[in-house]
């Protein structure tokens, strides 16, 4: 389907009826840039898109990176002061960023301080947790060095140039459902 604004929706078939839009897919992906952002609001529970790079501007992190990235990050979440309220922390799929799900009422400025914390805490390391065959599905998977660059790069943005508004993109459906950011 072409919208309005000239933006491609795909909405998948199933053998009964379409398959919803999911909004997260909604964001206009091509002013997005990197940031701290609310991505979804469920019942008790907050998802932060953390936006390390631009994307389809920049390139993707490289799967070794964020694989450490997520190690370390898990690792520092799951042990911090906020460890109880901390549900998930993963890479996007797109490899341009992660999630956190937290239980509560966070907000962006305190999930950016925490991640603050977080990215200098990963650059003072010297290695990455659990990176074993018995801790690890793909323990050879990994890069320190390429980890910490993106962190510090990130840490900069989060610094100097903050980012938390997704970019506004109002989708209409043929069947008049509206959809509004993720």
């Amino acid at each position: 389907m072409i919208l309005s604004n000239g933006i491609f929706l795909l909405l998948l078939q199933t053998k009964d009826k379409a398959m919803e839009a999911i909004q997260s897919f909604t964001i206009d992906h091509t002013r997005l840039k990197p940031g701290i952002y609310v991505s979804r609001d469920d019942e008790n529970f907050r998802t932060f898109d953390l936006r390390i790079t631009e994307p389809n501007r920049e390139p993707a992190v490289a799967a070794a990176a964020m694989h450490s990235m997520e190690h370390l990050m898990a690792t520092w979440f799951r042990n911090s002061r906020v460890k109880d309220d901390v549900v998930y922390v993963g890479p996007m799929g797109c490899l341009t960023g992660m999630y956190i799900i937290m239980k509560g009422c966070y907000d962006v400025e305190q999930m950016r301080q925490l991640t603050m914390e977080c990215l200098e805490w990963i650059l003072a390391q010297d290695a990455v947790p659990a990176t074993t065959p018995e801790s690890c599905g793909n323990y050879l998977l990994h890069d320190l060095p390429m980890c910490k660059w993106e962190c510090r790069r990130y840490l900069d943005r989060l610094t100097n140039d903050f980012h938390s508004e997704y970019t506004k993109l109002h989708v209409t459906l043929d069947d008049g459902k509206v959809f509004a950011d993720a």
